[in-house]
Formats: structure tokens, C-alpha cells, sequence
């Protein structure tokens, strides 16, 4: 094939190369682009060393037909259109990820991890090895034929030292050819990895500084594409977190919204509440409901467990109480009437409320309540230093449909007795030994504080609670409410 005339063999390169490319893009519309995004750059590979192979197939077809040369005499000719066809094809590879990614990053595509990583050391390996392999491959071609050249001329001092000066020109120039698109790879695959890199750690700052609004480019198989794909996963994780804490904050409000603001004026009364929740929002529920007649009933309730599922019994019981009372009636049938629409609400559901109901009369000195499973509330006689448990059967609303509930009584109290009708959470609270608050602490916190006032004998409970308590959760809902009576 050398023996061919330099214009002759390139116009014999020229048509099948031209031809290859007039077809390149729209086999590149048919065989690449309708490939997922991440297999595009194999495809794109694929494509274009099978043109320049195909190209060079069909040189060495023609001058075998049409020149009569032998086909063994093609092998160098192919052998330097699969040298072109890997770089070139390389080359395009590199070009076509670098699309997707931008393409990636323009729409925001967020595509899950890649089912199968194919390893950068693996790409790597295996383009260096084929590297070497042509690259050595051309070198012993030309030094081969360059050798049998040499053998040949005519063997004078001047002519030997010019052929040693051509064969060496030959040998360096097919190097630095060779070195130019080894190097060519290099940049174009690090402009790859420069842009994968820039575009996780500007998401990932984003992150840091709370912005979400931002995923990144899933456009490889390796390692960066699982590093994008579990980081976009990340990501969609902390959007629904976020909407969740907001919503949670949101329920919180409106659940504070539901407990009092104040506590009612009342002569002779001197009351304070408070409900610390564990979570953001909790089952805890106390209220006021003040009469005409100086009466003033009291309720306190605990649904079952914490959390959204207890704020929403919590917001039914409270929904259901306050209608009913609306009503009139005794507080021991206002209370089955309430366990009777929440028992045929929760059916089935292992959900429950502890409620206490407490009734003053002040003009009679009278105390009447309902226990519905909940802690009993403690009386303090302030003239006699002694503590009374206001107890009574009763079972915990929405466990049996038609419970028929029991109004109990206390006639009389000494003036500046002190009443305290807490949840579970205060005296089950635990520190970090594991012990329990109880109920003694409670009360020695009643007496040691009685003279004060009921917000300050409130906080004395709340303040005692937290010392003992120290670095341990809160694991309940607290809900405390102090009457004071003068």
C-alpha cells in the first residue's frame, strides 16, 4: 500500500471517512441519544471507533479489489485506524458526558444512584492498558519497518547517519502524536471530573447553609454518579424532614393556641397551669370552664403515648369536652356523654385519655370530681399539714363505650389549701440513675412552697422536676395545674 501515489491513497482515505461522518450524527440520534443519559458516553464510544474501523475496513477492501494488494498489507492500516478510532472515540466520549452533565444540571434531573458501579480505577486501568498496547503496537510497527529499511540501503557512512536521523524523526514525531492525544484525554477528563466535583461540593455548601433547593447531576456510573445519586437522596430526605418540622411547628402553635391563656379571675381563687410537651406537640390537655354561679370546673387529661397521633385525641377530647359542657348538666354524666362519642371514634384503635374533672363551689366549700383513670389529685390542708389524694374509680375514656361515670365530694377546706392535678409525667419522670421524681418530692415542694402563690408553687414543681431530672430526657408530656384556695 506504500507503493501508492500520496494523492491516490488520500483520496482512498478521504470517501470512506467522509462517509462515515455524514453518517455520524444521525447514528448518533438512533444508537446514542436514545440511550439513557448515563450510558451515552459508552455509546458515543462505541459508535465512533466502529466508524473509523469500518472506514479503514472499507480502504483496505477497495485498494485489495481495485489495486490488487493483498489483504495482509491492510493490517498496518487498521491497526492505525483502531489507534484513531479509540482516541477519537474517547475524545467524543469524554465531549458527550460532559453534555449530559450540563444537560443534568439545566433541567435539575434527579436520578436515583446508578444500579452498577463501573469503578473510575477500572476506567482508568482500562484505558491506560489499551493506551500502552497501541502505543506499543505503532512503535514496533514503524521500528520494524524502519529496521527492514535500514537493512536495505546502501550501507556508506552518510547514508547510514541519514536514516538513522529519518528513523529517528519518524519514531519521535509518531511519539509526540501519540503523547499529544494521551495528553488530549487527560485534560478532557479532567475538565470531567473538575465539573462533577464543582457541582457536589456547590450543592453540598448549599446544604450546609439550609438550601435545598438544589440536587446534583446524576450523569455517571462511577463513583461520583453514587455520590450524587445517595447526596440527591440525602437531600429529598431533609425537604421531607423540613416540610415535617414545619408542619410539627405549625401543629405546635395551633396546639398551644388550645390551652388557656390566662387563668380566670375568680375571688377567692388563686390558679395557674402550664403544659411542657416532650415533643413538639403532645396529649396533654388542661382547661377552665368558669360559670355564672362563681363555680369553676377544671379539667386535666393525658391521652395515651405523645406525639401527633396524642395531639389529635387530644384535640377530639377537647373538641367533644367543650361542646358538652356548653350543655350543662353533672359532671359525671358531661363525662360519659364525652366517653361515649371518643370510644365510638377510636374503636379498634388501642388509643385512650386519663382525664380528672374538678369542680369547685366556693360558696359551699365544696369539691367534686370525676377520675378517669388519671392520677389522683392531691389536696394540701395547709391548717393541718396533711395531704389528701382526691381518688375514685373510673376507667380511662374511649375503652368501654357505655361507662357510666361517678361524680365523688369533699365538703370543706381551710383557707389557703392548695390543690395539684398533674399528669403521669411528672411523677413517672426519671433522672439518669433511673429513678423516679415520685410523689413525695411533689408534695414536699407543695409544703416547703405553700405560702407562696400557685403560679410560684407551679414553678417550684417545674423547677424541682428539671434539677432532678438533669441531663436525662423528657420521655412524657408534663401538664400541671395549682389551686390555691383562699
Amino acid at each position: 500500500m506504500e507503493t501508492l501515489p500520496p494523492v491516490l491513497l488520500g483520496v482512498s482515505l478521504l470517501i470512506p471517512f467522509a462517509a462515515a461522518l455524514a453518517v455520524r450524527t444521525p447514528l448518533t440520534r438512533l444508537f446514542v441519544l436514545s440511550a439513557p443519559p448515563v450510558a451515552q458516553p459508552k455509546k458515543q464510544f462505541l459508535l465512533d471507533f466502529n466508524l473509523c474501523l469500518t472506514a479503514g475496513f472499507a480502504v483496505v477492501v477497495y485498494n485489495t479489489l481495485v489495486h490488487g494488494f493483498p489483504a495482509a498489507s491492510g493490517i498496518s492500516l487498521m491497526l492505525g485506524c483502531a489507534v484513531v478510532g479509540f482516541f477519537l472515540g474517547m475524545d467524543m466520549a469524554l465531549a458527550r458526558e460532559r453534555k449530559v452533565i450540563y444537560d443534568a444540571l439545566t433541567e435539575e434531573r434527579a436520578l436515583p444512584p446508578p444500579k452498577r458501579l463501573y469503578s473510575m480505577t477500572r476506567k482508568f486501568s482500562l484505558v491506560a492498558l489499551t493506551a500502552i498496547l497501541f502505543v506499543s503496537l505503532i512503535l514496533g510497527l514503524v521500528i520494524a519497518r524502519d529496521v527492514v529499511w535500514l537493512a536495505e540501503i546502501e550501507q556508506s557512512g552518510m547514508s547510514v547517519t541519514q536514516a538513522q536521523l529519518s528513523v529517528m524523526r519518524e519514531v519521535l514525531f509518531v511519539m509526540a502524536v501519540l503523547l499529544v492525544a494521551i495528553v488530549n484525554l487527560i485534560i478532557s477528563y479532567s475538565k470531567n471530573l473538575k465539573l462533577l466535583f464543582q457541582n457536589e461540593t456547590s450543592v453540598l455548601e448549599r446544604v450546609s447553609q439550609g438550601d435545598l433547593s438544589k440536587l446534583v447531576p446524576v450523569a455517571t456510573n462511577d463513583e461520583f454518579g453514587f455520590i450524587a445519586g445517595h447526596t440527591n437522596t440525602m437531600i429529598q430526605g431533609l425537604r421531607h424532614r423540613t416540610q415535617l418540622i414545619t408542619a410539627l411547628k405549625l401543629a405546635e402553635e395551633v396546639q398551644q393556641n388550645l390551652l388557656p391563656s390566662e387563668p380566670p379571675s375568680l375571688p377567692g381563687i388563686d390558679i395557674a397551669g402550664t403544659s411542657k410537651y416532650c415533643d413538639e406537640t403532645g396529649g396533654d390537655y388542661y382547661d377552665y370552664f368558669e360559670f355564672a354561679n362563681g363555680h369553676l370546673r377544671i379539667v386535666v387529661a393525658d391521652a395515651s403515648e405523645h406525639g401527633v397521633g396524642a395531639a389529635m385525641l387530644m384535640t377530639t377530647v377537647r373538641a367533644f369536652l367543650r361542646q358538652r359542657v356548653t350543655m350543662g348538666g353533672d359532671i359525671a354524666r358531661i363525662v360519659s356523654d364525652v366517653n361515649l362519642e371518643l370510644a365510638r371514634d377510636v374503636e379498634g384503635s388501642g388509643r385512650f385519655m386519663t382525664l380528672f374533672f374538678l369542680e369547685i363551689q366556693p360558696e359551699s366549700n365544696t369539691l367534686n370530681w370525676v377520675r378517669a383513670g388519671h392520677e389522683p389529685a392531691i389536696l394540701y390542708d395547709a391548717g393541718e399539714d396533711s395531704f389528701i389524694e382526691l381518688t375514685g374509680e373510673g376507667m380511662a375514656l374511649g375503652v368501654v363505650e357505655h361507662m357510666k361515670f361517678e361524680k365523688y365530694t369533699h365538703l370543706g377546706w381551710t383557707p389557703g389549701s392548695i390543690i395539684v392535678v398533674g399528669t403521669d409525667g411528672i411523677r413517672e419522670a426519671q433522672n439518669e440513675d433511673g429513678e423516679m421524681f415520685g410523689p413525695d418530692r411533689i408534695r414536699e415542694t407543695i409544703r416547703r412552697h405553700a405560702t407562696e402563690s400557685a403560679e410560684e408553687i407551679q414553678n417550684r414543681i417545674i423547677e424541682e422536676l428539671e434539677i432532678f431530672q438533669g441531663e436525662a430526657p423528657q420521655e412524657d408530656d408534663v401538664t400541671l395545674v395549682v389551686v390555691k384556695l383562699l
